[in-house]
């Protein structure tokens, strides 16, 4: 039986890690196929167009090659004959595309639901939701907020249910990092949407978009106002999107979009499905870190592959079209930015919270310290690192930096102002500690060269010498 064959190479291939273990075809389609095929072109006859679009049908592999599974999966259930699971996860995609499944599992993208237990999610679930989303998987209810957002994009847990079926609060569910029954992390169709799994598609930037995009991490709209974007979008028709080997410089040269940066073959590198391999900050967190600091902490195989490395393979990227004195120069600009986020705002900002919490109410998010805070580094410090990491300076400045300036000055400082001066009389010992320890760090911070400007002490001499600017500027520009 082909499909016998097919299943026995995937096991094998799935017990090894070599090279040659990856996708292959099938001389026909198999019996089990064309069964769920005639079936599911008068059920669903789009999906069945959609998968007739794609490299699977010319290989032969069809539904049942991709949705057949062992009787005892947790997942599996018996389906006109056949035993198979709804979900298509990446052990089961890596039976054939063994490299592929490896580097994404290695891959930051990979643990993207590891927010189920973050602050981010205490938003959804808690100050957003409540439990009115009652499902067998969920019987004391669950966030709608949090199954329609969050999950969405980063992931769910799948939760399956004693049929073999899956909990509808958590299917659908195509999240980058979503967890499994089976063990693996993922979902490979988060990019390559089922069931054409066009290349052309995932090379796209809307794909990325698709969760790439907002308040806090807003590349999708920060690549449409850069110049990159800008040519990608006046040059779409020349970029080959669906070339089977997309190697910038060779098969396209009007532009790079995001899998060309941090995905896409070079002349000197291979595609990779870590999107991590070719960056050299973290901005994620409250402080930026180099990325192998976060892998370690996530135990990703990353913690061995320093920055500097990981800079090297970006710079390989540019130089398909960038010279490399205009490739120092950006990188130049971009770790200074990250460097005054980190010091004038990012540290101290931290230090600072850290001091007033004990004089805040114990639960997160019932304090107004903890949303100016949080939206400081969390939207505002985000989108400056993120603006200047992708040449998009707008958001560098007056969505990034600005707002960070003006919510650290204007509502940051003297709410803890306010916290510390409330607390120095208070008739609890601890409380008056804590409200003196804050106070003495609030000072030492305004008093330093970042922060005097903002309590009349700015040095004198700098002073006098922007003042001469501003006038040979203005005697530059007056009019006669």
């Amino acid at each position: 039986m082909k499909a016998a064959f097919l299943i026995a190479a995937m096991v094998l291939c799935g017990m090894s890690s070599s090279a040659w273990c990856q996708a292959f075809g099938m001389a026909e389609l198999s019996e089990e196929s064309r069964a769920c095929v005639r079936c599911h072109e008068e059920e669903n006859p789009g999906l069945v167009q959609q998968w007739g679009e794609s490299l699977h049908y010319r290989a032969n592999v069809g539904c049942f090659e991709c949705h057949t599974t062992a009787p005892d999966d947790v997942d599996a259930y018996e389906h006109y004959g056949q035993i198979i699971a709804t979900l298509v996860t990446p052990k089961d995609c890596g039976r054939c595309h063994s490299r592929e499944a490896a580097e994404f599992s290695a891959s930051h993208h990979s643990k993207g639901a590891r927010i189920l237990g973050s602050l981010d999610n205490v938003l959804a679930e808690v100050v957003e939701g409540n439990h009115g989303m009652v499902t067998p998987g969920f019987p004391k209810g669950v966030a709608a907020s949090a199954v329609t957002g969050c999950w969405q994009c980063h992931g769910s847990e799948i939760k399956v249910l004693e049929n073999g079926q899956i909990d509808r609060a958590t299917w659908p569910n195509a999240g980058i990092g979503r967890i499994n029954p089976d063990g693996s992390e993922g979902a490979c169709n988060a990019c390559h949407a089922r069931h054409t799994f066009s290349a052309a598609q995932a090379r796209h930037p809307d794909t990325c978009g698709r969760c790439h995009m907002g308040p806090d991490h807003p590349q999708k709209e920060i690549f449409e106002e850069s110049k990159h974007g800008i040519a990608f979008f006046s040059n779409i028709e020349k970029m080959n999107l669906g070339a089977p080997k997309w190697v910038v410089g060779r098969d396209y040269w009007a532009a790079p979009n995001c899998a060309t940066c941090h995905m896409s073959a070079t002349t000197k590198q291979p595609v990779t499905h870590d999107v991590g391999l070719r960056l050299s900050w973290n901005n994620r967190p409250e402080v930026s870190i180099r990325p192998e600091v976060s892998d370690a902490a996530m135990g990703l195989p990353g913690a061995n592959i320093p920055w500097t490395v990981r800079r090297e393979n970006m710079k390989n990227v540019c130089l398909a079209c960038h010279q490399t004195a205009w490739i120092d120069g950006f990188y130049e600009q971009y770790d200074e930015l990250i460097e005054l986020y980190n010091t004038k705002f990012g540290l101290p900002g931290k230090d600072l919270y850290a001091l007033a919490r004990p004089l805040l109410q114990p639960e997160m998010f019932s304090n107004e310290l903890d949303w100016t805070w949080y939206e400081i580094w969390h939207h505002q410090g985000r989108r400056a690192r993120h603006g200047a990491s992708m040449m998009g300076p707008d958001y560098a400045h007056w969505h990034g930096m600005y707002e960070v300036a003006k919510h650290f000055y204007t509502e940051f400082i003297p709410q803890l102002e306010a916290l510390a001066q409330d607390n120095l009389s208070s008739s609890d010992a601890t409380r008056v500690q804590a409200a003196r320890a804050l106070q003495a760090r609030l000072d030492e911070v305004l008093e330093g060269a970042d922060h005097r400007w903002f309590v009349g002490k700015m040095d004198p001499e700098e002073a006098k010498s922007r003042k001469d600017a501003a006038e040979q500027f203005r005697k530059r520009y007056e009019r006669d």
